[in-house]
């Protein structure tokens, strides 16, 4: 005889909605966002503090598609676990925490050289709601296997 174990109906619906992960990447997508949008704002306001001097860094033209490419890949990450299946969970575990790293260490980096308020920006904006939508795809790999026992 097994014992099911007693859950809220929140906990139900956290565990069996698929969707609940896909928001917790959108999240970490539109942190991410959010700090380059700052970091472009840190940029420009060093740039006119200059007084029309070139900043420390300045990109071609050709190279600034990298930019668009890196950062579309968040809602690749998004698209994969709005899927859900098995796979698609993975894939999106696997690309989005790779995303947080990279983002958050290149926000840190830039912060060393920028100021603090570019590193904390980085870690609040990308990291913070990155860990929890990399515990979230986590758990949800982790039960979807078990959720027939529940319903």
């Amino acid at each position: 005889m097994t014992v099911q174990p007693s859950r809220s109906p929140a906990q139900d619906l956290a565990i069996n909605n698929p969707n609940k992960v896909a928001l917790f990447w959108l999240t970490t997508a539109a942190g991410a966002v959010l700090f380059v949008t700052f970091q472009l704002f840190f940029y420009v306001n060093d740039f006119v503090r200059a007084k029309g001097a070139p900043p420390a860094i300045t990109f071609e033209p050709d190279v600034l598609w990298m930019f668009s490419a890196f950062y579309g890949c968040w809602i690749v990450t998004v698209l994969l676990a709005l899927i859900g299946t098995r796979t698609a969970q993975w894939g999106a575990l696997v690309l989005g925490s790779l995303l947080v790293v990279l983002n958050t260490l290149g926000g840190i980096s830039d912060g060393l050289r920028d100021g603090w308020h570019v590193a904390f920006s980085a870690v609040f904006f990308i990291a913070l709601p990155g860990v929890f939508a990399i515990a979230a795809t986590w758990g949800r790999i982790k039960n979807k296997g078990n959720n027939h026992v529940y319903q």
